[in-house]
């Protein structure tokens, strides 16, 4: 048995310093890293596509627990964690998943992409907490990947390639800890039980406070922690010389107290914002401003006045939390029918559940003196601004998972001719309702009967929503590789995916029509609404559904050219795809159609192996024509709607992706390594269609957060990961001592274009052309100074020191 001890001490917490990844795996040459990237072994070398590979050791050296950590420190990689690190989305080359859209990048875990799920914002499809232990790689594959992997996706793939039993009995034993509390176990036994049967089992124990604290006395006293507890048990049965089974069943649990928000910026009326039109009113508040903007900038002042820090939130949510579990069962069944013919059948079963309650904007409000239309007895009393909880025994959102692929793998006898078929199933259904409520401009203390109070009549409302959500993908696949001679080969593939997603809500609403005393009347649907169309009503819900579908072909074109063994050339195109969806609470914009990309890419990857001199140099150019782009639209609710707003995905237009990649790895004598990763990232909205919103809309406008000749959400413009570590050249019975330092750069880049224009209504202001209604607008640089849809450049260092063996003993230390 081997154990391995290793202490990490953190600076900020896990997410903000997070040591560097080196670009290839640790102390492997090029011709040692094997990939599954097109779904067989292969050398990562021979693989025409723009890879970056991190093994186990990479991952445990530098302590990466989350996606958050990943994404940090790969180039090309981002990741949008609006809503906190256990809900966060992958980002590659600018292809962003927004709110409850499909993933834009697939997550695989031994092959089965990650389980479906739908709430009013991002949840499942990703890697969860407790997915990123004992694995044998990680691998970032860039690019649409719709011709071989099950789910069509526009941005790429992340595959999670587990280990798998062995025939040896050995495990580990791991123990890490930190500041905030901060301590981590990780155990892992392998056993051969037999010849032809192996077993391995693993747990991981992860728990932190948080580095978010909470200064309102009220609910969480932190918010970004973390308390996960992981199992996997993998078992490998040798059925026969030729036939295979493996099967892994897994457990995630993630009970934290999720992200909380902090309220930076407040509008404050009378005044005119720098570089205004000298015939410009003052700023005046717009009815939903009048509301929440007097709160807000009380807030702001009580924060100032405590000495709030950055991390320091003020948020009255009474029990914030966030808890996700998952359950899954993978089988692999692998024949090999002949020496040319393979087949396997990949199955799975997964059940996804998650609950939460957060403040959406991490607000704690109160009445301030001199509220507009407010009476002054109500000067003080609390009020919520959008509180997401879900309903007693309930779940945000509770979804079952089934796929099934059957794969055959061929090749001719003189391995002239590679190729590969098969047909992928995905079937997708709710766990009972996803329900929740969401009190706004109010104060509930029970939210069952409810129990309310709100300063805003006619304006404090308490929704009561519920949906279930459908999939079902169907696709047909075929790809091979043809060796015209030695050194150049032809690759082609195609894919016709079918797809279809139907969405059910049922719905009610309380709307308050007095001010200040309790509401507790009982909730009544709204279907008589005449905005609401083709629904059926209960004596106490309004019911609607809604189904998308989408029918496409994607294909692969690749050449390569190899004039030396370890050199490759090669071009393609390839064309992506991701199926549209149905959200069921915004009237009259429930669906969204599919967006798709055409990807050409061409590069270059040579690498090199000496006594004294090794490594690698990879180089990828790409340029990628985006159609029909899902985005975020917020909407701006009527005075008279009784909403507090919302946000819908649109189909946006046109976007332009383009960059250059380079991955480079080079160690010298076997004791000193260099690590080089950058990317170059141009992205660009060039035309926006936004939907024509009907006169009975409840909303009057709606708000793209791209902004047409403006970079595309989460995508800087450069990314620079460099690592230098150091071998020291030591006995080995003193055991091998490394350091390692690493510089991660990475551009400003864009969260949101919401706020890029403060608008406002009033005499003396321009009538917009089509439009009959006065409206002052101003860049939002004019009013604060900056935007703060704009996160600025970071520049992280980190150190890294590791004693593996030490002393001659079984047990390695990492600092």
């Amino acid at each position: 048995m081997r154990s391995h001890l290793f202490y990490a001490a953190t600076a900020l917490g896990t997410v903000l310093t997070t040591p560097a990844l080196a670009q290839g795996t640790e102390d492997a040459g090029p011709g040692d890293i094997v990939v599954t990237a097109r779904r067989v072994e292969e050398r990562l070398q021979d693989v025409p596509i723009s890879i970056t590979v991190y093994n186990q050791q990479a991952l445990s050296n530098r302590n990466i627990v989350t996606p958050t950590d990943l994404a940090t420190y790969t180039p090309s990689l981002t990741v949008n964690q609006r809503y906190g690190p256990e809900k966060a989305s992958f980002v590659i080359r600018g292809f962003t998943q927004e709110a409850n859209t499909s993933p834009s990048v697939g997550t695989y875990f031994a092959d089965v992409v990650a389980a479906r799920a739908q709430t009013g914002t991002t949840s499942g499809n990703g890697a969860g907490a407790g997915s990123l232990f004992d694995l044998q790689n990680v691998q970032v594959l860039k690019g649409p990947q719709g011709t071989l992997f099950g789910r069509n996706t526009t941005g790429g793939a992340v595959l999670l390639v587990p280990q798998k039993p062995t025939d040896r009995l050995e495990g580990y034993v791991e123990g890490s800890i930190g500041d905030y509390n901060m301590w981590r176990t990780e155990a892992v036994v392998n056993i051969p039980l037999a010849d032809t049967f192996r077993v391995r089992l693993g747990i991981d124990r992860n728990k932190r406070d948080g580095y978010m604290k909470n200064q309102s006395g009220i609910g969480g006293k932190d918010f970004n922690d973390v308390n996960y507890f992981a199992f996997r048990a993998s078992m490998v049965a040798d059925l026969t010389p030729d036939l295979e089974n493996y099967t892994i069943f897994s457990y995630n649990n993630s009970f934290s107290r999720g992200y909380g928000s902090k309220i930076g910026l407040c509008l404050t009326p009378g005044i005119v914002p720098a570089g205004a039109n000298p015939g410009w009113p003052a700023f005046a508040y717009s009815s939903g401003q009048a509301r929440t903007a007097p709160a807000a900038c009380a807030q702001i002042a009580r924060q100032n006045a405590h000495e709030d820090g950055v991390l320091d939130v003020d948020i009255s949510n009474p029990n914030p939390f966030l808890r996700i579990r998952q359950w899954q069962v993978i089988n692999t069944t692998t024949w090999k029918a002949s020496d040319t013919l393979t087949i396997k059948n990949i199955a799975s079963y997964t059940e996804f559940r998650e609950a939460s309650s957060f403040s959406l904007n991490g607000d704690n409000f109160f009445i301030p003196a001199g509220q507009t239309g407010v009476s002054p007895s109500l000067v003080g009393l609390p009020f919520y601004y959008v509180l997401l909880q879900p309903a007693p025994n309930a779940d945000n959102a509770a979804q079952s998972t089934f796929t099934e692929e059957l794969q055959f793998q061929g090749n001719t006898s003189d391995g002239s001719l590679v190729w590969q078929a098969g047909a992928y199933l995905e079937v997708s259904n709710p766990l009972g309702w996803s329900e929740g409520f969401t009190p706004s401009f109010s104060n509930c203390s029970d939210v069952v009967a409810p129990v309310c109070t709100t300063p805003f009549a006619g304006v404090g409302n308490y929704p009561h929503s519920r949906t279930k959500t459908y999939w079902n993908n169907k696709g047909f696949y075929a790809q091979a590789t043809y060796k015209i001679t030695d050194q150049f080969s032809v690759t082609g593939g195609i894919r016709y995916t079918i797809d279809r997603v139907t969405g059910a809500g049922e719905s009610r609403r309380i709307r308050f029509a007095t001010t200040g005393s309790a509401n507790t009347a009982p909730f009544a649907p709204t279907c008589n609404d005449p905005r609401i169309v083709g629904v059926a009503t209960t004596p106490d819900f309004c019911h609607r559904a809604f189904t998308e579908k989408s029918e496409k072909p994607t294909w692969l074109i690749d050449v390569d050219y190899k004039p030396l063994p370890d050199v490759m050339l090669y071009a393609k195109w390839a064309r992506g795809y991701r199926q549209g969806g149905v959200n069921m609470t915004n009237i009259g914009l429930e669906t969204w159609g599919p967006e798709k990309v055409d990807t050409y890419e061409i590069g270059a990857k040579a690498s090199w192996r000496g006594d004294s001199f090794r490594g690698y140099f990879n180089i990828a150019a790409f340029y990628n024509d985006f159609r029909d782009q899902q985005i975020t639209g917020n909407l701006i609710a009527k005075p008279d709607s009784g909403l507090t707003g919302g946000a819908a995905i649109i189909n946006a237009g046109k976007s332009k992706i383009q960059g250059i990649e380079v991955d480079t790895s080079v160690t010298l004598f076997n004791d000193l390594r260099f690590d080089l990763g950058y990317t170059y990232l141009d992205t660009k909205l060039l035309e926006v269609t936004r939907p024509t919103l009907d006169a009975s809309s409840p909303f009057s406008d709606i708000i793209p957060t791209a902004v047409v000749g403006q970079p595309l959400s989460f995508s800087p413009k450069h990314r620079l990961t460099a690592t230098a570590t150091y071998t020291l050249p030591l006995d080995d019975k003193i055991g091998k001592i490394s350091v390692g330092a690493t510089y991660v750069y990475t551009a400003k880049q864009w969260a949101s274009h919401t706020d890029d224009v403060i608008s406002w209504t009033g005499a003396g202001c321009p009538t917009p052309a089509g439009s009959t209604t006065p409206t002052c607008s101003v860049p939002v640089e004019q009013v604060f100074g900056f935007n703060p849809g704009l996160l600025p450049a970071t520049n992280i260092w980190n150190i890294n020191v590791s004693w593996n063996e030490v002393l001659g003993q079984p047990v390695d230390a990492a600092f």
